[in-house]
């Protein structure tokens, strides 16, 4: 039976000296092995993954948003792309939601990299989030607790050392199973015991010191991520990577490589490696291993494939580009921050400026979001929460929603958007690092581009002057603003005007690049080719829903590409029929 007194081990407890780090190498048998908590012994992702989206959009209040990692400065382009999403987004990466494969761990490491104050006040948001999520718990695969009842027999002493904080785990722990796994354990250590987070070895090495064990081979780590492999070869353990869900090892953000010592993808094969080692005669448990095993249980299923758009560049037919017109705001700059703040603002006023009885009737909304975003306005006078954190809609299709062909009441929408962004633009940053090394390369090919915005002159010149220290002036053959033209996108006045100014013809020969449905509606009612930047990565199912392609809203685009490198190998692709 484990001691009380290992159970809670105490800050103050003397550490032994950090060991180097040591060298991938066979395994030898075990005295002792310590297990992660999330991923490895319990499923507690619905719980995690709500949590980070309640957390990832206080990045702003919290003074975090200025100190994410520069993408130049990331270890990886997965790593870049994380932080360039959680930036403009406040939100994880759609591909790390329905993959389900990241903790909260590797997050923070990747997008806070070298700045541990950033990643302490995260973790402490994190943790005041979860408090209102967590409770919902179960094994990680079928049989654990027999596979662990087995380990103790054999006379392999168990531990726990994790991220989690104290108050989380035993709460979780008394949960689990119905609460028979607490006394499986002889001691748990958590972050919150030490003040330090893996990969830091803190959390090993407590738990080490309490059980009055020396770090060496002897020991086991067993965790779910190169976070976990890299604490146990800081601390001089041996490394097991558990690789749940028969996924394959796609390596994790914000974290060397470190090869572990094996790898397994379940319990199952965790037996089969102790009962190799006794096989070969190098250890001597209490019990023999090959005659007590447990009844084998299969691996945890892996997740449902993300869906991915259809419109794929490498399906699509089209037209060699001349022109390529790109759209402004969150699509070759982010300024997400002060558009909403500008929104919050307009929206208390519609009633003042007398458009809530030009609010659009359900009947006539797209969708039914659509519908209950106008309802939650016409209720509240303010963006629906959610529209808030997913920050993936533009003014533009905000008031498209609300209003609908309404062009006069969009009209006085703009207006008084304008009179409150006049209050918070000024920040403006490339929506991806190479956007003005892609924008020069397209103009090296011969080809003329240019800028369609709904954005007002009075803030598209300052920004153009601002963005990327004002590198980008020349580099458009021609711009056109919301108020140079009558009427503003969906309508195609302003493409029109811009073609007519480089002296092009309208055709699929011009490529129109945003991000929005009411890019795509201009374009294709202007007849041009609609490329639709899906920098939001909205899903297939999302795609379709505000695609639809039916009788009253036929727009639908004729590629999408979900970056600027696909755009540019779209372009050298199609550049080369020419």
């Amino acid at each position: 039976m484990p001691s009380d007194s290992t159970q809670q081990p105490q800050p103050q407890q003397p550490q032994p000296q950090k060991p180097g780090p040591r060298q991938p190498g066979q395994l030898c048998a075990p005295q002792l092995i310590l297990f992660d908590w999330h991923g490895t012994l319990v499923d507690t992702q619905d719980a995690m993954y709500r949590t980070m989206e309640e957390m990832l959009p206080q990045l702003e209040q919290l003074d975090l948003v200025r100190r994410l990692t520069p993408e130049t400065q990331c270890s990886s382009a997965d790593d870049a792309k994380l932080v360039r999403y959680m930036r403009i987004f406040r939100r994880l990466h759609p591909r790390i939601l329905a993959e389900r494969r990241v903790s909260r761990t590797e997050i923070f490491n990747a997008v806070f990299a070298t700045d541990a104050r950033a990643r302490e006040i995260a973790h402490r948001a994190y943790n005041r989030c979860y408090k209102h999520h967590y409770g919902e718990v179960k094994p990680y695969q079928q049989g654990i607790y027999d596979y662990l009842i087995t380990l103790r027999k054999l006379g392999i002493k168990l531990g726990i050392a994790t991220n989690r904080s104290r108050e989380f785990l035993d709460h979780e722990l008394q949960l689990v199973d119905g609460g028979r796994w607490a006394e499986l354990f002889d001691i748990r250590v958590c972050a919150d015991d030490i003040g330090r987070y893996k990969p830091d070895p803190g959390v090993i090495l407590q738990a080490l010191a309490a059980l009055k064990t020396s770090p060496g081979p002897g020991t086991w780590y067993v965790g779910d991520s190169h976070t976990d492999m890299l604490a146990a070869a800081n601390a001089g353990v041996g490394a097991v990577l558990y690789l749940g869900a028969q996924r394959p090892d796609p390596g994790s953000p914000g974290c060397g490589r470190r090869r572990p010592d094996a790898v397994v993808d379940g319990f199952e094969r965790l037996m089969d490696l102790l009962q190799a080692i006794e096989a070969r005669g190098a250890a001597h448990f209490d019990i023999p291993l090959h005659a007590n095993r447990p009844p084998p249980q299969p691996p945890r299923q892996a997740p449902p494939p993300r869906l991915e758009p259809d419109w794929h560049p490498a399906l699509a037919r089209l037209s060699p580009p001349a022109v390529i017109l790109f759209d402004w705001h969150a699509t070759l700059v982010d300024t997400l921050d002060a558009m909403y703040h500008a929104v919050d603002d307009m929206l208390p006023e519609i009633e003042t400026l007398g458009l809530v009885g030009r609010l659009l009737p359900p009947e006539k909304s797209k969708s039914p979001q659509d519908a209950r975003l106008v309802q939650h306005v016409r209720n509240y006078r303010r963006l629906h929460p959610k529209i808030r954190i997913d920050r993936k809609i533009s003014r533009t299709d905000i008031f498209e929603v609300l209003f609908g062909d309404d062009q006069e009441a969009k009209a006085i929408a703009h207006r008084a958007f304008n009179h409150h962004y006049r209050k918070h633009y000024g920040t403006v940053l490339p929506f991806e690092p190479q956007v003005g090394d892609m924008l020069a390369g397209l103009r090296e090919l011969g080809l003329a581009l240019g800028v369609i915005t709904n954005r007002d002159r009075e803030f598209f010149e300052h920004e153009l002057a601002a963005v990327a220290g004002g590198s980008w002036r020349g580099l458009f053959d021609t711009d056109i603003c919301g108020d140079d033209t009558p009427q503003r996108k969906p309508h195609p006045d302003q493409l029109y005007l811009a073609v007519n100014r480089l002296g092009a013809g309208i055709g699929p020969g011009v490529w129109y690049v945003g991000d929005s449905t009411t890019d795509t509606i201009a374009a294709k009612t202007a007849g041009v080719t609609s490329v639709f930047f899906n920098g939001a990565q909205w899903d297939l199912p999302w795609l379709q829903r505000i695609f639809p392609g039916n009788p009253r809203y036929p727009h639908k685009p004729d590629v999408v590409v979900n970056d600027f490198s696909e755009l540019w190998a779209l372009v050298l692709a199609c550049a080369g029929k020419r």
